[in-house]
């Protein structure tokens, strides 16, 4: 076999190899092969005949390739100086980040700093009542009591952050001008290991939810009975710890208070502290998540054990549930060693409709006379006209702020004419019961029925208004005319808040 013999059997077994090794090799490049028995599979081959002397070949034409694939060169490149470049632009960005992040920690760890106030201007008329009530409240059984208008409550205060677990407040009461008064005036730790959020300072004890709404939420101008009653202007110094489930169903709250109001005087010297421990229990049991909070149940357990040991806290008084210039029942001091409060209050919200009621009872421990009890409750039903709801604040168990749906306001048109916004409108009654007479005891028995209207312009303005017709039975005062007597009274408050 001479030697071109043998090149053109090797011409033709490299090629037979490579026809088969090309598929495999370019099976997923396009195009893949124009012949048409070449596919994703292994294609068959034959052994190609003897290449003729005019045109030599070495491959079956339709076994091979038209073209191979080929490798194409990057066309985005980047230069050293430009790579360079970026490098230190990317690493000037991550230090301007690093130093925001610095800032944003130093001014978290700043004390900040929240304004807030409110102004309740009110107007109060008494138009028919008997006797008694006119003694209890001028000393002339003739003498009708006097209207009042001025402002019930104006209020300027700040709250904020010392640092991220350590806040305050203060808040003074400018109302009467001659005797100035602060409100809410404490210093707190927060996100402490079972305790939660301690206070320290001036603060609303636990117990009497209406006492616990802020009057800028409060369906009625003035408060029930037995609430004021009880827990005479709610606020006094004390240490309290509030605490809150992850779940926000339930939250609880106590502590221990001085019995005295300090808020006028801003301190005692006193080696009898009069001392109360209180504390309440409150559970949302149902809340509509899916409504946004339009439906909602509450229930509330609280009490205290209070000790005043002669230093003449244990006396309660209140005014008729409207703003009269005395407080027309009164136990006078008891001379108690201790007593005992417990407090019952329930919520119910479904939608624009709700009803609220509590239940307060005292007993008193005195040392020179036989025990007494005191106790009373209300209850009251509110009814949003416009379709509105009254919000419930599941971390404190109390009254959130209405958002009307539609802002009150009027504004000229271009054609001449007005438009109207009206704001939300809420309707309530109320009706409310007291008995502070046992024993030796004859602070009076109430009885009172409230009608009132609220007319929300926007979320931190509107107006109430009351109607009140109530009873007094087994009140004996020395001088009065009787034991027992009745009264209307109108109330209208125009208010803000912010």
């Amino acid at each position: 076999m001479d030697i071109t013999m043998k090149t053109s059997w090797t011409c033709r077994a490299l090629g037979i190899f490579l026809g088969a090794l090309a598929p495999a090799i370019s099976y997923s490049q396009e195009p893949f092969y124009n012949a048409p028995n070449v596919g994703y599979g292994q294609p068959t081959y034959e052994y190609p005949a003897a290449p003729s002397q005019a045109t030599p070949s070495y491959f079956a034409e339709d076994d091979v390739p038209r073209h191979l694939p080929s490798v194409h060169e990057p066309e985005d490149t980047v230069s050293a100086a430009s790579y360079y470049n970026l490098l230190e632009r990317v690493e000037a960005l991550e230090a301007d980040k690093a130093e925001e992040a610095c800032k944003e920690v130093e001014i978290l760890s700043k004390p900040t700093q929240k304004w807030s106030g409110r102004v309740h201007f009110d107007y109060w008329h008494f138009p028919k009542e008997s006797a008694l009530p006119n003694y209890l409240d001028t000393g002339n059984a003739a003498e009708s009591p006097p209207d009042f208008i001025g402002f019930r409550r104006l209020r300027y205060g700040v709250a904020g952050d010392v640092n991220e677990t350590m806040n305050y407040k203060i808040e003074m009461e400018f109302a009467s001008p001659d005797s100035l008064a602060f409100k809410d005036a404490y210093l707190g730790w927060t996100e402490l290991p079972w305790l939660h959020t301690v206070l320290l300072g001036n603060q609303k004890r636990p117990y009497g939810l209406d006492h616990l709404n802020s009057s800028r939420y409060n369906v009625f101008m003035e408060r029930p009975f037995v609430i004021e009653a009880f827990n005479q202007d709610a606020r006094r110094i004390g240490l309290q710890s509030y605490g809150l489930s992850d779940n926000e169903a339930w939250n609880w709250r106590f502590g221990t208070f001085a019995m005295q109001d300090l808020s006028k005087p801003g301190h005692q010297y006193s080696d009898n502290y009069q001392s109360e421990v209180a504390g309440r229990l409150a559970n949302t049991i149902w809340y509509d998540e899916t409504s946004g909070g339009r439906g909602y149940a509450h229930w509330a357990v609280a009490g205290s054990a209070a000790f005043p040991s002669g230093g003449g806290a244990d006396r309660f008084r209140t005014r008729p549930e409207a703003r009269t210039d005395g407080k027309w029942f009164d136990t006078g001091v008891l001379g108690a060693a201790n007593y005992q409060l417990l407090g019952l209050e329930g919520v119910l919200n479904v939608g624009s409709f709700s009803v609220v009621g509590e239940y307060q009872t005292v007993h008193a421990n005195r040392t020179a006379a036989p025990n007494t009890n005191f106790g009373g409750g209300y209850v009251y039903a509110a009814y949003w006209l416009t379709g509105e709801y009254t919000p419930w604040d599941r971390t404190s168990g109390t009254l959130g702020r209405t958002k009307p749906l539609e802002n009150f306001w009027i504004v000229n048109r271009c054609d001449g004419c007005r438009s109207y916004g009206w704001g939300a409108w809420q309707i309530a009654a109320r009706y409310s019961y007291c008995d502070f007479t046992d024993q030796d005891v004859f602070g009076g028995v109430g009885e009172s029925a409230t009608l009132g209207v609220n007319w929300w312009w926007n979320p931190h303005a509107r107006m109430q208004f009351n109607y009140i017709n109530g009873r007094i039975s087994d009140r004996v005062v020395a001088g009065a005319p009787s034991t027992a007597g009745w009264y209307d009274a109108l109330g209208l408050r125009f208010m803000v808040d912010f």
